[in-house]
């Protein structure tokens, strides 16, 4: 808690003075970019993978970055997706895979969910996901099947996003676009989906392409 304690110390003294201005524009309204979904894993930063500054993204984060279909209990996703599309008009929705991450690795041993029932519940919306991963790799290693059903999940939850009437109103009217991303906690790597090729590919920048760093984390020493 100390840590933590430490930080707020920081932002407050250090880096809120240095954003005051923007942080005072923030203080009435907000219009941020896109929604960005992802897992709740403590390695996954949003802000810092995409270095952006706040106001900028709508984030929404829990275990294995799920959207339930539309029509399923009230929920705190289904919320989000809506109030971001129909309130704040976002004009973009992310949803974001990681490796090694343990949601998915409990949807392949249901054993490691014996005693979490609202876990199991919860990661039911990735039964599809799984069993095409089955189907199609039964041979494959662990490692393997952990990832392609990482990626599948990202797809399942694409899909899933379609279901829900605002989504699918503001993709008809040319307003909102889905993307599905892949980060590689060991290198920083995203993969991002193409629907073109059905495969997720690497996203890479020239040398010579500029790329401002619109918030970066540059503020005392734990930085």
């Amino acid at each position: 808690m100390q840590q933590i304690l430490k930080g707020l110390k920081q932002f407050q003294k250090e880096v809120f003075p240095h954003h005051k201005v923007l942080y005072e524009s923030l203080s009435t309204a907000q219009e941020p970019r896109a929604l960005l979904i992802t897992c709740g894993d403590s390695r996954v930063v949003p802000t810092l993978l995409t270095q952006t500054k706040p106001g900028d993204l709508f984030i929404c984060r829990h275990v294995g970055n799920i959207v339930p279909p539309f029509g399923g209990p009230y929920g705190g996703v289904s919320a989000t997706v809506e109030y971001a599309v129909d309130a704040l008009k976002v004009k973009h929705i992310i949803v974001v895979g990681h490796t090694d991450c343990g949601a998915m690795s409990a949807v392949l041993h249901p054993e490691k969910m014996a005693n979490l029932p609202n876990v199991a519940g919860w990661l039911s919306y990735v039964s599809a996901a799984r069993n095409i991963v089955e189907a199609l790799y039964p041979d494959a290693s662990e490692e393997e099947k952990l990832h392609q059903l990482t990626e599948r999940n990202v797809l399942l939850q694409l899909k899933h996003l379609e279901t829900h009437p605002p989504v699918a109103v503001a993709m008809a009217k040319g307003r909102l676009s889905l993307h599905g991303w892949m980060y590689h906690i060991d290198t920083g790597d995203v993969d991002s989906y193409d629907p073109d090729t059905e495969k997720f590919v690497r996203i890479t920048f020239g040398d010579d392409e500029a790329i401002d760093a619109t918030f970066p984390v540059e503020v005392g020493s734990n930085a």
